[in-house]
């Protein structure tokens, strides 16, 4: 490659802001690593990459990159859900602690979503609060976990119960990163994808339909489309409502069922397997109130089955769903409150509805 395909290359990269008293940008395109001693600034002199297993060589040859600038630490952690527990993040406040990092340092969270969770958390509650970094490497991460600066872990009781929300100095979202990420793990993010095709941006539902091969090769145009469509629509939302006490609580879209789905399996599913259920149950529940038609559950259906994700699940796990539901973040109040949809991409909230009602929605996804 000469020097001029390389650098086009590294400037192939689209710019997505987040607005706000905390704003930053999301670069999404090929090459974007090259932006960390940027993002990172001067003033930064130790940084911790927070990384799992699968990603230590990637992590080990970004020390060699960072390492003439910063003092580099890595903190490998476990994958996926597993990282999301408080014995990992005092982990990483530990190695933090003893090489002493100040406030003026960072941590760059490099992974899928269960990582940048975590290393933001850990940013977040770090001397009250360090610089981060995200650099997620799952399509799950760039479109949704590390975008909207929610940052948790798990407990026994539920998802993402203890958490914080803080905002990254920036986000790198670098497609090149995506080249050996499994078939399935890119199918299992798209969940999230669909979901803001449904709520928000119907475009990403027809270059879906049109053909769904095409649509999830990370090397289409297409691909890159939806992505940053996805992409956009969280900025818009979260630059509205960063602490979801509103509009944000749209993107929950799937996520009451998906949630209590994730419990239920001892967080062993790939968090878009279970929210893709969500959707179908939630879709249902809409038809149930009379406001989606049936061509429009069937649309959701169709697409999530194209992308060989599941949509029915055990009719007798019915009454701890609904439990671990009910003890759920999003029942405010004691009240549980469901994302609906009046039509695509119209959400709605849902409050309080009846059990009977509930019910009946998941005897039709029930298996």
């Amino acid at each position: 490659m000469s020097a001029d395909d390389t650098e086009a290359r590294r400037t192939d990269s689209t710019e997505i802001r987040v607005t706000g008293v905390d704003g930053y940008g999301i670069h999404v395109g090929r090459g974007v690593l090259s932006r960390i001693p940027d993002e990172l600034g001067s003033a930064v002199r130790k940084v911790l990459i927070v990384h799992a297993p699968p990603l230590a060589a990637l992590a080990g040859a970004l020390r060699e990159e960072l390492r003439d600038r910063y003092e580099v630490y890595l903190a490998e952690v476990p994958d996926a859900e597993g990282a999301k527990r408080v014995e990992v993040a005092a982990f990483c406040w530990k190695i933090m602690g003893t090489t002493d990092f100040t406030r003026s340092d960072a941590v760059i969270a490099f992974g899928g979503g269960s990582t940048t969770d975590l290393g933001g958390f850990v940013a977040a509650t770090w001397l009250r609060g360090v610089k981060l970094l995200q650099i997620p490497t799952t399509v799950l991460g760039m479109v949704d976990a590390a975008v909207g600066g929610k940052t948790g872990i798990n407990t026994d009781e539920g998802k993402n119960l203890v958490g914080a929300f803080y905002a990254p100095a920036a986000v790198l979202v670098d497609l090149d990163l995506l080249e050996s990420l499994p078939k399935n793990e890119i199918l299992a993010g798209f969940a999230e994808i669909v979901k803001a095709g449904f709520i928000a941006e119907p475009e990403i539902l027809d270059i879906l339909e049109a053909d769904v091969a095409v649509a999830t090769d990370p090397t289409t145009d297409q691909f890159r489309r939806v992505l940053e469509l996805a992409i956009a629509m969280k900025a818009r939302v979260v630059s509205e409502d960063f602490t979801e006490q509103g509009q944000r609580e749209i993107l929950n879209y799937g996520h009451t069922l998906g949630h209590a789905i994730e419990h239920s399996e001892r967080y062993q599913w790939r968090h878009g397997v279970a929210v893709s259920i969500g959707m179908v149950f939630a879709a249902e529940l809409s038809r149930l109130t009379g406001s989606l038609s049936d061509e429009a559950v069937d649309r959701h259906r169709r697409i999530l089955e194209s992308l060989t994700l599941p949509t029915t699940y055990p009719l007798g796990r019915w009454k701890m769903l609904l439990a671990t539901m009910q003890r759920d973040k999003k029942a405010r109040g004691g009240m549980l409150r469901f994302i609906v949809l009046d039509d695509i991409a119209k959400p709605s909230v849902l409050t309080g509805p009846d059990e009977s009602l509930l019910f009946a929605a998941y005897q039709e996804i029930g298996s």
